[in-house]
């Protein structure tokens, strides 16, 4: 599995996973559009919060840049359509309980929380172009000033 790992300026593989709103996401859909796809570790944690807040707050000025933003973590639908309805955000979450695209994103990592060691998602943004390459990724994200960061290399795309 980790050589279908994508690279930047390859072709990201094609995949689906749910989505909120009862839809299913695949990549293949959204051809001629630039994807900002964000790994992050949990709904309704602090963290998580600020950074979706932040991505929906920013939300007109990505999609004036021709992008659209897809947040992904371990958490089911049902947290995820509770966290995208808390927030008010205005794009979709996508849930990957098995991990499949985490894996193949390798964004998941063993970490040290309260002295234990527990596997989670390393914080991770991925930048998609609209003919469905990789062109950009930023790993190990701190939150402050992330969406910022990847809005203007987004609206350097458009």
């Amino acid at each position: 599995m980790a050589s279908s790992v994508p690279t930047l300026n390859n072709s990201v593989p094609e995949f689906s996973a749910p989505m909120t709103g009862n839809q299913t996401f695949r990549l293949s859909a959204y051809r001629g559009k630039n994807l900002v796809v964000y790994f992050y570790p949990k709904d309704n944690t602090p963290g998580c919060t600020t950074e979706g807040l932040h991505f929906r707050d920013l939300h007109p000025q990505f999609k004036a840049a021709n992008a659209e933003i897809f947040g992904i973590s371990r958490d089911s639908l049902r947290s995820h359509e509770g966290f995208k309805a808390k927030l008010e955000l205005p794009f979709e979450l996508i849930s990957d309980p098995e991990e499949t695209v985490c894996e193949m994103f390798n964004v998941m990592k063993t970490k040290n929380m309260y002295g234990k060691q527990v596997r989670g998602i390393e914080r991770s943004t991925f930048v998609i172009d609209a003919s469905g390459k990789l062109v950009k990724e930023w790993r190990g994200v701190k939150v402050p000033g992330h969406v910022d960061e990847i809005l203007e290399f987004v609206k350097a795309l458009a």
